[in-house]
């Protein structure tokens, strides 16, 4: 006979041949997910030794390859910031002085073409269309190498608008002093209020823009590696822990996989602080008696330029420029641009402070100082020399005074000659010091970031082995 049917709400079997239903949903205990009953046992398994040797085995890989990649950032970082130092902010800073100077021997050599009259000495005008394209090709140079910046082209935009205004102006200038037309004096006035309001500011501004970049770079290039650093010492002292523990466990003293670890990720710590201390010192040695001897020099040649404008429309201007105090404005910027250059003296050592003084302090072997020194001379002989000329012209003798300043035998332009040729040859001597210095700073970082990786490759590797030999034991 079948069994009868079961009553309503009868959940139990009715027969013993019956399969029991599923357990209700609203009632009965859920099921457990996948993932839970994994970690579950992952759980359980970490609760016996093969278990635990598989987490700090896992725990030790992870660690060693995150110091191998953490060390390859960060040295990748600093040697990319070497790389802009030596071959891009510096030569940017270098170039944006060369602009400066360029356009300020351009004015000063314009004004001596306009002093010595209607035919103008072709090695003067050569001397200024070598500064003019000088000038605007490392203006186009600069324009290629700073996208990034907006300061940089702004100025650069401000620099080639201006310059063919101050251009033209000096052409003009020569058309009316060819003619004997006193209107050249005052277009020749026109483009240096030109040069000196407009471009010069310009140019110094991108010097400077350009300039506060290569601290920049020196900044992060020489920032310490603390991140590296902390990982290999936590990478470090959990393999030593480890090695610890395997002994206290196994009386067992090397474990050959995990000393190599260790081996690796110390070769690597040791690697990357004395790498990064030798970069250091490369890079602080460019920067004393490199970058900044080099700075002092541009702004000491900028001086000497500048003065030698002054001087030069002096005669040009012949009293028509005035300070509020009715003193000759180009005379007042002259010494003014002297005292700067050696301090307020005129004879005997440059004054503490100066910009000849601080160039001699920051040079460090004899090629650098003497061309100072001499520069120094010629200075002292360019302010005897000027001297004389101001006193011939301020008596009345402008005739006289003429020779005094732009002769080729005894006059301030020889002197100024002199200075400029001394102290370029200190800038190409301390140019040298600085690509040498900077080099090694660069080279120390050399293949740092590919040896990091593959020696923390390899210590993961002996890892792995380490702890598969003890687990290897289990079995």
């Amino acid at each position: 006979m079948w069994p009868s049917a079961p009553t309503a709400g009868h959940t139990g079997p009715v027969g013993t041949g019956a399969l029991a239903p599923a357990a209700d949903p609203s009632g009965g205990a859920p099921r457990r997910k996948a993932w839970h009953e994994g970690l579950e046992r992952a759980r359980t398994a970490a609760t016996t030794e093969p278990g635990r040797l598989r987490v700090i085995g896992a725990v030790l890989a992870v660690l060693v390859l995150a110091f191998g990649a953490v060390t390859a950032w960060q040295v990748t970082e600093r040697a990319t910031a070497a790389d802009s130092v030596k071959d891009r902010s510096q030569p940017l800073s270098a170039n944006a002085a060369d602009i400066y100077r360029s356009l300020a021997d351009a004015d000063a050599t314009a004004a001596g073409g306009f002093l010595a009259g209607g035919q103008e000495p072709r090695e003067v005008r050569l001397r200024y269309e070598r500064d003019i394209g000088l000038a605007s090709d490392l203006l186009v140079k600069a324009g290629a190498q700073t996208s990034g910046s907006r300061d940089a082209r702004d100025q650069i935009a401000k620099l080639n608008h201006q310059l063919p205004f101050y251009t033209g102006y000096i052409e003009s200038a020569r058309a009316n002093n060819r003619q004997g037309l006193p209107l050249g004096g005052a277009y020749l006035r026109y483009a240096s209020e030109t040069m000196r309001g407009e471009l010069l500011p310009a140019a110094a501004k991108l010097y400077e823009t350009e300039t506060a970049r290569l601290g920049s770079d020196y900044a992060d290039a020489k920032s310490w590696p603390w991140a590296a650093t902390g990982v290999g010492l936590l990478t470090l002292g959990a393999l030593g822990w480890a090695q610890r523990r395997d002994y206290r466990r196994t009386n067992r003293v090397f474990n050959r996989g995990l000393l190599a670890a260790t081996g690796a990720s110390a070769v690597v710590l040791l690697w990357l602080l004395a790498g990064h201390s030798l970069a250091r010192a490369g890079l602080d040695e460019s920067s004393a008696h490199g970058a900044r001897s080099l700075r002092v020099l541009n702004e000491a040649r900028i001086g000497t330029l500048q003065a030698r404008g002054d001087e030069n429309l002096t005669l040009v201007a012949r009293g028509a420029v005035l300070t509020p105090d009715g003193d000759d404005a180009y005379e007042v910027s002259y010494k003014a641009g002297m005292r700067e250059l050696v301090g307020s003296g005129a004879r005997g050592a440059a004054a503490e402070g100066s910009l000849l003084d601080r160039a001699k302090d920051l040079a460090d072997d004899p090629k650098g100082r003497d061309p100072v020194a001499r520069a120094l001379d010629d200075v002292r002989e360019w302010q005897r020399r000027h001297a004389d000329a101001r006193a011939t012209d301020d008596a009345g003798d402008y005739e006289h005074a003429l020779p005094k300043v732009i002769g080729a035998k005894g006059s301030t332009g020889e002197s100024f000659d002199r200075v400029d040729a001394e102290l370029a040859a200190a800038v190409r001597h301390e140019q040298a010091e600085f690509n040498r210095a900077a080099g090694d700073g660069r080279g120390a970082l050399e293949w740092m970031a590919a040896g990091a990786v593959v020696l923390a490759v390899l210590g993961a590797a002996g890892t792995v082995l380490g702890i598969g030999r003890r687990l290897s034991e289990y079995r």
